[in-house]
């Protein structure tokens, strides 16, 4: 199967480019071929974009919504049609692929939810006989520019908040992972959302996303992905005056304080860290533990991490699947290489993993680090794999110092019982999420998912806040008093 463009509401070959293979990480097999557009083919869906904005703006918003529902309900209804092609083309486990489906299903209702609540305020002016009030507009086109680790969740963080504020848009997925996109491009046909609304251009970033930024025609880029892109990113849209969404990189923590449910303390670093093989955003890098309880910590942690069955993420009873392709494996494994010479011990893992049954799959052994130096590169790096970092501590002061020392400001974590610890803690910890007693991934879509520092630059997916990225407020003063008021004027 070769997948092309979807442009104006039909599948469309591009205008040129070749073929790329997309793998099942799994088990290094093709599953389809992606076509490699460029900017001939942005040009194309911006036009078609560009059209069909003028005629959706004047749609009213609670009919916009009305889509949303409809594509929600097929979502659902295709519910384990899209985990398993997921799985196939990203390799995260069945479990996990069900729930991020399932993450997209919940936004999509959310969402049209929203075309009911599009809020602006009236405000009382300063004048007589004067009115003022405040109201979201839609933007114009959008760009869209989604990752391979999580292929459809955020590609419905980013496309329905737009869709239900009355912008269209232009989608660039990730290469790794096209066949979400074309599934999704499927179900958006099949809900009648007029032609030009949704759009899909396949190719790499270098080629369609430079050109959709550059493009005159594009308002917004809403980009997820790696800091060093989306710095890139955020440069080349800033020259072209582009309105810059980012999302971006993690080294993101659980703190386990010495009054800690140790129990639940390894069940949530366990997940946050292995699941999705390390490859989140979020996904927990390091273990900043009170020193009082560290040796027996480590113990559980290794306990645990013996039950983990690895392999093919369709295999319900596995836990852990591949990463995404060898290119990963070769920088997991060098970054397992830098932490041996930094000094820190490997109590586990440590390895690609070869064996008769994973031989033609990416996989790498959930591995563990303990000693490990706050500041070295193993502690300050974005790994982007299931490597874990214990890093001790001696009282809930260091332990906030060492989670903020990093350039992100994901997410980070406390197992601790007091309350005043947990207070003090979410005030303090320098990341856009805190969870309490819980891992470090689980955001919920109706809360603005997003972080600091070199994680994202101001604004936010996920929650009313996604309106923000995608609308405009417009300030309207209507003035019945039949003559010329100057505001701020003083006529005494």
């Amino acid at each position: 199967m070769k997948l092309e463009n979807y442009i104006n509401g039909s599948f469309q070959e591009a205008a040129g480019g070749e073929y790329a293979a997309v793998l099942n990480p799994a088990n290094g097999e093709t599953l389809c071929e992606v076509r490699l557009s460029g900017r001939e083919d942005v040009d194309r869906a911006v036009e078609a974009a560009k059209k069909a904005q003028k005629q959706w703006a004047l749609v009213p918003a609670p009919k916009r919504a009305d889509y949303l529902y409809e594509i929600g309900r097929l979502m659902k209804e295709r519910k384990e049609h899209l985990s398993q092609v997921l799985t196939k083309e990203m390799g995260k486990v069945i479990e996990e692929a069900r729930g991020e489906v399932q993450e997209g299903i919940d936004m999509a209702y959310y969402m049209a939810g929203e075309g009911r609540r599009l809020f602006g305020e009236t405000v009382p002016s300063e004048l007589q006989d004067k009115f003022a009030m405040s109201v979201r507009a839609p933007i114009g086109v959008v760009g869209l520019i989604t990752p391979w680790n999580f292929p459809v969740a955020i590609a419905t963080w980013k496309s329905f908040p737009a869709i239900v504020a009355g912008n269209t848009f232009i989608w660039k997925p990730a290469t790794e992972t096209p066949m979400m996109a074309y599934e999704m491009a499927k179900i958006f046909e099949e809900a009648g959302l007029p032609a030009g609304v949704a759009n899909i251009v396949f190719g790499s970033g270098s080629d369609v996303g430079t050109a959709m930024i550059e493009h005159p025609d594009v308002r917004v880029i809403s980009f997820t992905g790696s800091t060093e892109t989306g710095r890139h990113v955020a440069e080349l849209g800033g020259r072209h005056l582009k309105k810059v969404s980012l999302e971006m990189g993690g080294k993101n923590a659980v703190i386990v304080m010495d009054d800690a449910d140790l129990s639940l303390a390894v069940e949530g670093i366990l997940w946050s860290a292995f699941g999705t093989a390390g490859q989140r955003c979020t996904a927990c890098s390091r273990v900043i533990v009170h020193k009082d309880v560290k040796p027996e910590l480590e113990q559980r942690l290794l306990e645990a991490m013996k039950d983990l069955t690895i392999g093919d993420g369709l295999d319900e009873s596995v836990k852990v699947g591949p990463v995404i392709n060898k290119k990963a494996l070769e920088k997991i494994d060098g970054y397992v290489k830098i932490g041996r010479e930094e000094g820190a011990r490997l109590l586990a893992g440590g390895n690609i993993l070869d064996g008769a049954e994973l031989a033609d799959g990416c996989y790498y052994q959930p591995t563990l680090f303990t000693d490990v130096k706050w500041d070295s590169r193993i502690a300050q790096e974005e790994i982007f794999g299931p490597v874990i970092s214990l890093i001790e501590v001696g009282s809930l002061d260091e332990a906030i110092e060492v989670n903020n020392s990093v350039t992100y400001g994901l997410s980070s974590s406390i197992f601790t019982q007091d309350v005043n610890r947990v207070f003090r803690a979410q005030r303090d910890l320098d990341t856009g999420i805190v969870y309490v007693n819980a891992g470090t991934t689980g955001a919920e879509i109706h809360l603005p998912f997003g972080g600091t520092k070199g994680t994202g630059n101001g604004h936010r997916d996920s929650g009313v806040a996604a309106l923000d990225v995608f609308t405009e407020w417009k300030s309207i003063y209507v003035d019945y008093s039949g003559k010329l008021q100057r505001a701020q004027i003083d006529t005494d």
